[in-house]
């Protein structure tokens, strides 16, 4: 089992940070992503299955071009998509239920709410505002257990994710695992994989975190 670092501290102000992820956690970018993607194959020629692809958002954009496209095309690629992503993804995409009164109850409780995700950061923050959802700090290009970095940088206690990976990533960073059961892995995995609360969605999330202020 690999090692887990110590609980992250509270920041110096004393108020509760928690981290939130981006893809199927906050937002539902499965239509936008799904609508770039079918552009990057029209403009290379090279097959995409679109639908495919949005059923498994989370890892890092290379790890599934890699499977469309040679090896050492894939950071040309990838650097294409993402100057596409502002044109395609941004207006599909709809946030999830629950998501903004998630960030409300942080806040409601004093506290800050930052979004640790994989998206390369530009798009994500192209995403928040479009939906407006504020968070207090976006930092991007990060996965799994890379995904600590952050957590600790930001002195996030809480960590919230829909993803194994992001799982990984708390419990590297020592926060609370809260694993939501809307992305690609059920509630059964994310129980497994070491998640401390699993949720149906966001809407139970100001619920729990009530009772994990109380508690704390």
């Amino acid at each position: 089992m690999a090692n887990v670092t110590p609980p992250a501290q509270p920041t110096p102000s004393g108020r509760t940070t928690v981290g939130f992820d981006l893809d199927m956690t906050l937002i539902d970018s499965r239509p936008g992503i799904r609508a770039c993607y079918v552009a990057l194959a029209e403009r290379t020629g090279t097959y995409v299955d679109a639908d495919l692809a949005v059923s498994r958002l989370g890892p890092p954009l290379v790890e599934e071009l890699v499977n469309w496209f040679p090896a050492d095309q894939v950071e040309e690629v990838a650097d294409l998509y993402r100057a596409m992503y502002p044109e395609y993804a941004i207006t599909p995409t709809l946030a999830m239920p629950g998501a903004r009164d998630a960030i409300a109850a942080v806040r409601a409780h004093g506290g800050r709410a930052i979004v640790v995700t994989a998206k390369y950061e530009p798009n994500a923050k192209l995403h928040l505002a479009h939906l407006g959802i504020e968070p207090d700090a976006v930092i991007g290009d990060l996965w799994a257990e890379q995904k600590a970095l952050a957590l600790r940088e930001h002195g996030a206690s809480v960590y919230v994710g829909d993803h194994t990976g992001d799982v990984r990533g708390a419990r590297t960073a020592g926060a609370v695992s809260v694993a939501v059961a809307t992305g690609p892995c059920d509630a059964a995995e994310l129980r497994e994989a070491g998640a401390d609360a699993v949720l149906t969605d966001l809407k139970e999330f100001p619920r729990w975190f009530s009772d994990y202020c109380s508690d704390n």
